[in-house]
C-alpha cells in the first residue's frame, strides 16, 4: 500500500502528466582557449623573470658587459688565427666572418631561450623536478620558459655585427635568392641549436653528472659551427656535418650564397637543406626528451 502511495503522488508530481513541459536550459559552454589564452601562463613567467634581472641595473650592466666580452674575445681569436694566413679552407677573414655571424648570432639567441636547460641535472640531484608534475602544462615547456637569459643579447649583438661586416665586405649578390637563403639559415640555425639543448636535456636522464660529455657537442658544436667546414677530417665531417648538423648552421649557407667551392661530402646545395638539418635536430631531441622523461622514476622524497 505504501509502495502504491508513493507511485501515486509522484505521478501527480510528474510535469508530463500534469500537461506541462520541462525546458531543458542549454548548460553554458566555455569557447575553446585561444592560441595567445595557453601561451600566457608561459609569458607571465618569462615576463617576471626579465624584471628580475633588470632590477639590479649595475649588476645586469656588468652581465652584459663580461657577455659581449666573451663575445670579443672569441671573435678575436677567429682574426688572430686568419691574420697569420691569407685563407683557410678556401675562406679569407671578410667571407669567415659571415660564417662566425650567422653560428654565434643563432647560437646567442638559442642559448638566451633554451641555454638554461643546462640546469636540469640540479633538479634530478635535488629532486625538485617533482614539482613540475604538478602544473597543467608539458614540463618541457615549463623548463624552457622557467628563466631566459637577457645578458646573452649582447653576445647576440657581437653576431650581428660580424654578420653585418660580413654581408658588406664578402662581395654578397643581393637578389631574391639572398633574400629567402638569409633568413632561411638564421632561423634554421637557432632552431638547431636549440635542438641541441633540448637533445642534451634528454640524455641527463641517464648520466651522472654527465653535463661535461653533452657539452661537448653543444658548446663543441657551436665552436664547430664558426670554422670552415672544408678543414675538417671525414670523421668530423659525419659527426659535425651530419649526425650533429653544425655545417648547416653557418658554412654551408655561407658557401651557397658567395658561390663557393664546397668540399667533398658537403655539396653546395646542401645549404637550402638547412630546415631539414633543424628537423632532425628536434627529431632526435624530442626522442632523448620522451625517452628521459618516461626513464625518469621520481626524486624519492
Amino acid at each position: 500500500m505504501a509502495s502504491r502511495a508513493a507511485s501515486a503522488a509522484a505521478a501527480d508530481n510528474d510535469p508530463a502528466d500534469n500537461g506541462t513541459v520541462a525546458i531543458a536550459w542549454p548548460r553554458e559552454t566555455r569557447p575553446p582557449e585561444t592560441l595567445g589564452e595557453r601561451l600566457r601562463p608561459y609569458r607571465a613567467v618569462l615576463a617576471s623573470r626579465a624584471r628580475s634581472q633588470r632590477a639590479y641595473r649595475t649588476s645586469f650592466a656588468l652581465d652584459l658587459g663580461s657577455s659581449a666580452l666573451v663575445g670579443l674575445v672569441e671573435l678575436a681569436e677567429v682574426w688572430v688565427l686568419f691574420s697569420n694566413v691569407t685563407a683557410l679552407g678556401g675562406m679569407r677573414f671578410n667571407q669567415i666572418l659571415l660564417v662566425f655571424g650567422l653560428a654565434d648570432l643563432a647560437f646567442s639567441l638559442a642559448d638566451l631561450s633554451f641555454g638554461h636547460l643546462d640546469t636540469l641535472p640540479d633538479f634530478l640531484r635535488a629532486g625538485t623536478l617533482d614539482a613540475f608534475y604538478l602544473r597543467p602544462q608539458p614540463i618541457l615547456l615549463q623548463l624552457i620558459t622557467s628563466d631566459v637569459s637577457l645578458r646573452r643579447l649582447a653576445r647576440a649583438a657581437v653576431g650581428a655585427a660580424a654578420l653585418g661586416i660580413g654581408l658588406v665586405t664578402a662581395g654578397v649578390t643581393w637578389d631574391a635568392r639572398t633574400a629567402v637563403l638569409l633568413p632561411l639559415a638564421l632561423v634554421s640555425g637557432y632552431a638547431t641549436f636549440a635542438a641541441l639543448y633540448v637533445w642534451a636535456a634528454g640524455l641527463q636522464f641517464f648520466l651522472l653528472d654527465g653535463a661535461e660529455m653533452t657539452n661537448a657537442f653543444v658548446y663543441g658544436g657551436r665552436y664547430a659551427a664558426t670554422q670552415p667546414a672544408s678543414v675538417w677530417s671525414r670523421p668530423l665531417k659525419l659527426v659535425f656535418g651530419f649526425f650533429f648538423p653544425m655545417a648547416f648552421t653557418a658554412y654551408l649557407p655561407t658557401v651557397t650564397l658567395l658561390g663557393l667551392p664546397a668540399p667533398d661530402w658537403l655539396p653546395a646545395w646542401l645549404g637550402w637543406c638547412t630546415p631539414a638539418a633543424a628537423a632532425w635536430s628536434w627529431l632526435m631531441g624530442l626522442l632523448c626528451w620522451r625517452w628521459g622523461l618516461r626513464h625518469y622514476q621520481g626524486g624519492g622524497g
